[in-house]
């Protein structure tokens, strides 16, 4: 059954002097005279639509996530879905209660404490006063301000805030759930906590809508996703493929790189890169691979004469610049001069050795100028790539949901001794 269903939703703002839709006659005066004396100076108002002919369905139990760069359109959106601002056009359902986190203290009156307010939602929501207390030992019990509970929220800190409303609302039992990218805000052990509880609400059958800039937990978290740009929509689909979709849209690179022609392909006299792709064990591009399988950085050349040894090279760094590792072919067949010809090379790299996230690869091929690298082709960051880990429990990661540290995350033979 549909869950939430949107159609042509559109939202429509003026950029231009803000008027408020009541004002006292002081505030009429003022803002006309205003207008007297800037009326020559005055530029025409202009619209802009932050939300444009969105329309999509999702299906209870669904986790659902909506990505984008900041200004896509993302908050807006859910402010509709949640009526906290009406649309210009179009039309949105909701069925069932919804439980929603899209700023801090959202719903939260600041001069109640954190226990009235916990009441003050759970009214909201549509709950008895006895469910409510009947929850209320695991809200604070999750939320961690216990000390703090019968203290007015306006005293909370920004992370107090959102650990009591997230652990309103995710355990007042809404059946759709909206969480916009404010769980940011909170540390990484709780952001951690949030995960899994959104793990949990998910297995439940409730429906969740997970705005947020973190892809790799929009990966492992969400069963599709959109990414949303413009206020339009311009991908949809599994999530581990819209999220290595979006950051190779943001990187300026991808799966794949070719040249038609040799003469202008990046090289020398010696040698001349043809292609590049990340590949799995099929021989197929893939722009997401799962952290379980093996992955192959494939380069084809054309060695154009006989000459001067040399070796393909790849170096991998995560989103954030870290390097990963340099690698390099040793095999003997690079000791002597290639024969002029087409060649395939392809660097394969195991499961269970990356972390999540998006990897970027350089290419080269080298010789060695002792003690360094000549470069016949380097190209800095050409390919990318997504890791995924499905959360099975057969990865590096056994049964921890979280997010490891590292580039690397490395699944090692243990071994263990009774003394």
């Amino acid at each position: 059954m549909v869950a939430i269903r949107a159609e042509g939703l559109s939202k429509r703002y003026v950029i231009g002097e803000y008027h408020a839709g009541y004002e006292t006659l002081r505030e009429s005066l003022t803002r006309g005279i205003r207008l007297v004396l800037r009326r020559e100076h005055r530029a025409p108002h202009q619209e802009i639509w932050a939300i444009d002919d969105v329309s999509f369905e999702v299906a209870e139990g669904e986790i659902v996530g909506f990505i984008g760069r900041n200004g896509a359109g993302k908050s807006t959106l859910l402010k509709v879905l949640t009526r906290i601002t009406a649309p210009t056009r179009g039309t949105a359902e909701i069925r069932g209660r919804v439980g929603s986190i899209l700023e801090v203290g959202t719903g939260f009156h600041p001069e109640l404490t954190g226990r009235e307010n916990v009441f003050l939602n759970g009214s909201m929501l549509g709950m008895t006063r006895r469910e409510v207390r009947a929850r209320l030992p695991a809200i604070v019990e999750f939320s961690g301000v216990e000390k703090f509970i019968d203290t007015p929220v306006k005293r909370y800190s920004s992370g107090m805030y959102v650990r009591l409303a997230f652990a309103v609302a995710a355990h007042l039992d809404p059946e759709v759930l909206i969480i916009d990218e404010v769980l940011a805000v909170g540390d990484h052990e709780f952001q951690q906590r949030c995960m899994g509880r959104i793990e949990e609400i998910g297995r439940s059958g409730r429906t969740v809508l997970f705005v947020s800039h973190d892809m790799a937990a929009v990966a492992r978290l969400c069963d599709r996703s959109y990414c949303l740009d413009g206020g339009r929509i311009i991908l949809e689909g599994p999530s581990e493929e819209i999220v290595a979709k979006y950051l190779q849209m943001m990187s300026g690179a991808g799966a794949e790189a070719a040249w038609s022609d040799i003469e202008t392909a990046p090289g020398s006299e010696l040698v001349r890169l043809r292609s590049a792709r990340v590949v799995d064990t099929s021989g197929a591009a893939v722009d997401a691979i799962d952290v379980r399988q093996p992955v192959g950085i494939e380069l084809a050349f054309t060695v154009l004469r006989s000459g001067k040894p040399f070796f393909p090279k790849i170096k991998v760094t995560d989103e954030r610049g870290a390097v990963a590792f340099n690698a390099l072919d040793t095999h003997p067949r690079w000791h002597e001069p290639t024969e002029p010809s087409d060649y395939v090379a392809t660097a394969w790299i195991p499961g269970n050795l990356l972390n999540e996230g998006q990897m970027s690869v350089d290419v080269a091929l080298a010789s060695i100028d002792a003690p360094k690298f000549h470069h016949h082709v380097n190209l800095s960051r050409l390919l990318t790539f997504h890791v995924q880990d499905a959360g099975e429990g057969d990865s590096a990661k056994g049964r921890f949901t979280g997010q490891l540290q590292g580039v690397v995350r490395p699944l090692l033979d243990w071994t263990l001794q009774r003394e």
